[in-house]
């Protein structure tokens, strides 16, 4: 089954003196892009962090926030004025406003309080974690929520898609009688003496160029691999990308063998449902 790269997961947990939120967002991504953000003190567990969501999320680009909010009414947090007044001087220029709302807004970013102890608290950091493995489900299944969306989408494409190869099909005799039909008349119009056993030999040469027989076959292996692989039990965006650059390429040799207005209309409309499908498959795991 098929995951999504849109995703999104937090929880929040209450300690005896603050209030720490865990929270995940994602979106697409050709690998792992993963940008963390927390307070300096809790800087030195960034790389354990890291590590848990990497092996959870695999890819996708992936805001991580780690934001405390100090409740207790004894706290070891002090304000970190030099910093402050600096965003406070920053906020001024970017827009009008009193002191006391710059101060507000100042409080709320990052480095705005410091401790006087650095390290983090194992217990505190271990449930920081159990958070962390609650966003990560969270986002998870979302993914997997967004995948199913997507499946059905690119079941509806694949179908489609099929039911043009039958149309395809079922034209092509005609087509190749149309062409036949097209060499005939133009010889005719030579009005000179043709070799038969050499105007033969030319036919099956034309024909044989236009034969679109090991295409038709190979789109249909194709997607009925897409179709299997949408239901194998891991999420293979990349592995469906490959197969989908295989399927428009035998309908771009279709296109081009055509020569037969009915069957190159087919083959656009061939080239706008997977067209669809490639725009959809960026956001897939």
């Amino acid at each position: 089954m098929i995951k999504s790269m849109t995703g999104f997961g937090k929880h929040v947990i209450q300690l005896q003196s603050k209030k720490i939120t865990v929270e995940l967002k994602s979106l697409n991504s050709k690998n792992l892009d993963l940008n963390a953000r927390m307070p300096s003190a809790y800087r030195v567990k960034e790389l354990e962090l890291r590590k848990k969501i990497a092996n959870s999320l695999t890819r996708g680009k992936v805001d991580f926030g780690l934001f405390v909010e100090f409740t207790g009414s004894e706290t070891s947090a002090k304000i970190n004025e030099l910093v402050v007044r600096q965003y406070m001087k920053q906020l001024s220029t970017i827009a009008q406003g009193q002191d006391i709302n710059l101060l507000e807004m100042a409080l709320r970013l990052p480095d705005a309080l410091k401790t006087d102890n650095d390290d983090v608290d194992e217990k505190e950091f271990e449930t920081i974690q159990e958070a962390l493995d609650v966003a990560l489900t969270e986002i998870n299944n979302y993914r997997a929520a967004e995948g199913d969306a997507l499946m059905n989408e690119f079941l509806s494409r694949i179908d489609n898609l099929k039911g043009l190869l039958k149309e395809v099909i079922t034209i092509d005799p005609e087509r190749q009688a149309t062409i036949q039909e097209r060499l005939d008349k133009a010889i005719a119009d030579v009005k000179a003496e043709v070799d038969a056993n050499r105007f033969e030999q030319e036919l099956i040469y034309y024909l044989e160029k236009y034969d679109i027989t090991e295409e038709k076959v190979r789109l249909e292996n194709h997607l009925d691999y897409f179709s299997k692989t949408l239901n194998s039990s891991d999420s293979n965006g990349k592995k469906l990308g490959f197969i989908s650059q295989e399927i428009g390429r035998e309908i771009n040799t279709i296109g081009s063998k055509a020569n037969y207005a009915p069957l190159q209309k087919l083959v656009v409309q061939m080239k706008d449902e997977l067209e669809k499908i490639k725009e959809q498959m960026l956001n897939v795991l």
